[in-house]
């Protein structure tokens, strides 16, 4: 009985790692075919005619519907489930690139933009999917590595698009290359042995139980993210919650079909709201506050770099853009690096989180103050990592503290906050380089130094509520 039992977690665990190994793909074409358009936008909204101003109005409109949605959106997909959220997205999203494709007009390219403004949030879902498929101790590494597979995809991305558009009409190709790598996600992720996804939390803890009896199981640590969670654990429960499977089917045993269309609506939006709240009133403002300052304090580091590089070491724009490539090949390949970091901390992702905040904040006061182009180059090498752990880490330390169940929920109100820090960042980047071309990045140190004075003081609580849990049980 006990092999027979053996036997079924194996395939279950061979069919979650065909699942996590996809989602790496979809997350390397994703970023591929986004970066493949990014450079070349805002040269063609000038071509159509649009003056400095109203190019930047229309520029903002990605990033102000991206703030709105983010979480709408990845509540959304813990309700209805991972596999119909993230392919409406990527369906949606293939619409929106097809439109820009055929933006012969201003208004056409506005129009483009509010699909995938809306719901270009495959990411989000992906990594939300992936914590639901991993044990707490997994998550940094699967996350990590899944971080890197997009990175590569955002570095190749640019020599593709910019290759397409030495050709006659080649932003339309770039564009409707892209919707077209978004239809093949989509066809990927329909494919997908989504039977091996957990249905709810209470599956996975009975077969967990039921491994026990397994010598060798893979499949034996409990997928129970938010061990460490405070009082206000964002528990979800079965029985109030309308949530579906990943086969279609409601946790009460109703199926869509048995319910009417506005039965069905109302539910969701219910669900989503009820999700959305349980956020807004948890007691985690400091790891979005933490987010929110590094996030600016980084972008504040890339705002002006190719003009700092210049004013200040004379550099031309092709060194400085070998410079940036450079730095975001480490950035890539530093996911790599996050498993064997969170397992030298003994997965104590608050310690790793502080310092790899009080690194980051160094390097961008290194930066500031570099005398020569070497030293730029000294810490550029060593910020590609420090961001690219620190990025993992309050990822991680979000679904510890929120709860995997409302994962989805948890990554879009992050990129809410990463999406304010977009809009703040050029704001500040411009005023302080009124100032001096440094300005940027010293008003980076000033927010990091005040990330790390939150951390210095909420992580003591943050770890003592998780040792007063550990003492309960």
């Amino acid at each position: 009985m006990n092999s027979q039992r053996c036997s079924t977690l194996f395939l279950k665990t061979r069919g979650r790692t065909r699942i996590i190994q996809c989602i790496y793909v979809v997350g390397f074409m994703d970023l591929f075919g986004v970066s493949m358009i990014i450079p070349l936008l805002s040269h063609h909204v000038k071509a159509l005619g649009a003056s400095p101003t109203v190019a930047g109005i229309v520029g903002s409109t990605y990033g102000i519907l991206q703030l709105f949605s983010s979480t709408v959106v990845g509540s959304w997909s813990d309700v209805v489930g991972r596999q119909y959220s993230l392919l409406t997205c990527l369906l949606l999203s293939a619409l929106g690139y097809g439109l820009l494709g055929m933006s012969t007009s201003i208004a056409l390219f506005v129009l483009a933009r509010i699909p995938v403004g809306l719901f270009k949030h495959s990411l989000s879902i992906c990594r939300a999917l992936l914590s639901d498929l991993v044990s707490e101790s997994e998550r940094p590494l699967v996350i990590g590595h899944f971080n890197a597979a997009s990175s590569v995809g955002f570095i190749l991305g640019p020599v593709v698009g910019g290759y397409l558009t030495e050709h006659e009409g080649g932003f339309y190709t770039s564009s409707f290359t892209c919707a077209a790598i978004f239809l093949i996600n989509a066809g990927l992720v329909s494919m997908l042995p989504w039977s091996e996804t957990p249905a709810n939390r209470n599956d996975l803890n009975s077969s967990n139980h039921l491994s026990k009896g397994c010598p060798e199981n893979h499949f034996s640590k409990s997928i129970h993210n938010g061990s460490h969670a405070n009082n206000h654990h964002l528990v979800l429960r079965a029985n109030t919650e309308p949530d579906c499977r990943a086969d279609g089917k409601l946790r009460g045993g109703f199926r869509w079909t048995d319910m009417s269309l506005s039965q069905l609506v109302w539910r969701q939006l219910s669900s989503v709201g009820s999700k959305i709240h349980m956020v807004a009133l948890s007691d985690m403002w400091d790891l979005f506050l933490v987010r929110l300052l590094m996030a600016v304090a980084i972008m504040l580091y890339y705002s002006n770099f190719s003009l700092a590089m210049e004013e200040r070491f004379s550099l031309k724009p092709k060194v400085t853009g070998y410079l940036i490539s450079y730095s975001s090949t480490l950035g890539a390949l530093a996911g790599f690096l996050v498993g064997p970091v969170t397992q030298l901390y003994g997965n104590n992702m608050s310690a790793l989180l502080f310092h790899s905040t009080v690194l980051t904040g160094s390097l961008i006061f290194l930066y500031a103050t570099a005398p020569s182009v070497w030293q730029v180059l000294l810490t550029s090498t060593f910020f590609a990592v420090s961001t690219t752990i620190g990025r993992t880490c309050i990822t991680d330390l979000e679904l510890q503290r929120g709860g995997v169940q409302a994962s989805g929920t948890l990554i879009g109100a992050g990129q809410s906050v990463t999406a304010v820090g977009r809009v703040l960042a050029p704001l500040l980047s411009g005023l302080t380089q009124e100032f001096s071309p440094c300005g940027p990045p010293s008003l980076g140190v000033v927010l990091a130094l005040a990330a790390v004075g939150l951390l210095l003081i909420r992580i003591p609580r943050w770890d003592g509520r998780g040792m007063k849990k550990a003492a309960k049980l």
